[in-house]
């Protein structure tokens, strides 16, 4: 079988999944290609040749003739499934509502009338906020839910010199949904206690307004913290894991502080390379992080809660650790690629026997 995956643009967590699903599900039975509609800082993550880049009709239509995929995923763009149908596509194509964060509930609303006779199924992990809008607006159609995964083999902790001092990161887009005001006041509040302590964000610039990006400026102005905090524009995703690995090993954590997640790769990835988490309760990331079990769970803008759970990251060395190895085992259990391609292929063969 010949499946294709296609997103808006090759940038963000959609790049690492199609990165985990290339491995997890290349094989002699199924072969994976991908479009993204625009290029992104994420190509430079890619690893095959059957990735293609483009948004002008008489080249997708070209691909589809030439390659007759069985199966299309398509990630959130509903409109890509009517331009798909429109150029002649009568294969299979399964909706995966995943990726950017944005308002999902007006997304999903604007993509019933979109898809509901034009898909055969529709996918998204197991994100109780995104299950929960999909049965509300498309009732009829087949669903899956199942975890995605990661190659802990591949993505691991890499041991490196031990910074001197500790870090404390952050990986996203400079907008609302991952409330980056949040990570600034912790990490200023934390500083006034530690002033030795470092704020790494890792960002892609292309993803940010430049309104939000002039307020960030305004917001670390007025907290203090332009000699504090250190961007990284666009790392390669292979040396993330050492980014990650370098920020458990200083003592310090990742910080998530989105509003709501649908997965949240970046903070399961670090906890692949033993760097503790503290995160929002954005839903998605409750698949792999459990309070005080692998990972600290924090409530949404509060501010006092979370300066206290950072603290106890920070200090408690035994905690750290016993958080670290609990995390490791919940991943391999539940986010094996193994796992995952025997959930795709049985997805697959589902929406087959329709007919």
């Amino acid at each position: 079988m010949k499946v294709l995956f296609t997103f808006y643009l090759a940038s963000g967590g959609i790049v690492t999944l199609n990165h985990q699903r290339f491995h997890a599900l290349q094989h002699q039975e199924l072969d994976c290609h991908f479009i993204y509609l625009m290029k992104g800082p994420g190509l430079k993550n890619t690893r095959t040749e059957k990735t293609f880049v483009t948004n002008k009709d008489e080249e997708i239509q070209e691909i589809l003739s030439r390659e007759q995929y069985d199966v299309i995923v398509v990630s959130l763009d509903y409109l890509f499934v009517s331009r798909l149908r429109r150029l002649g596509y009568k294969g299979k194509i399964i909706y995966d509502v995943q990726g950017f964060g944005t308002d999902i509930k007006k997304l999903l609303e604007n993509a019933k009338e979109h898809i509901t006779t034009e898909v055969d199924a529709i996918l998204s992990p197991k994100t109780p906020h995104l299950q929960n809008l999909i049965n509300h607006y498309f009732p009829t159609l087949k669903k899956f839910h199942f975890h995605n995964c990661i190659n802990i083999s591949a993505f691991t902790y890499r041991k490196l010199p031990k910074p001197e001092k500790k870090i404390i990161g952050w990986v996203g887009r400079i907008d609302q949904n991952k409330n980056w005001r949040l990570f600034l006041q912790l990490g200023a509040e934390l500083i006034k206690r530690d002033s030795s302590i470092e704020l790494w964000m890792f960002e892609d610039p292309r993803t940010t307004t430049s309104e939000e990006r002039n307020r960030f400026k305004r917001w670390m102005d007025n907290l203090n913290l332009n000699d504090k905090l250190k961007s990284h524009f666009n790392i390669p995703y292979e040396e993330m894991a050492n980014h990650y690995s370098l920020i458990g090993d200083s003592g310090g954590f990742l910080c998530s502080t989105s509003k709501k997640e649908g997965f949240g790769y970046a903070v399961l990835e670090a906890m692949c390379c033993h760097c503790p988490v503290l995160c929002t309760d954005s839903d998605g990331i409750k698949s792999f992080v459990l309070h005080n079990q692998t990972g600290k769970i924090m409530p949404q803008n509060d501010l006092p809660t979370a300066v206290t759970e950072a603290k106890n990251l920070l200090n408690d060395n035994n905690l750290r650790k016993e958080l670290s190895t609990n995390a490791l085992k919940h991943i391999h259990a539940n986010f094996n690629p193994s796992i995952y391609r025997e959930n795709f292929m049985n997805m697959l063969h589902s929406i087959e026997a329709k007919d």
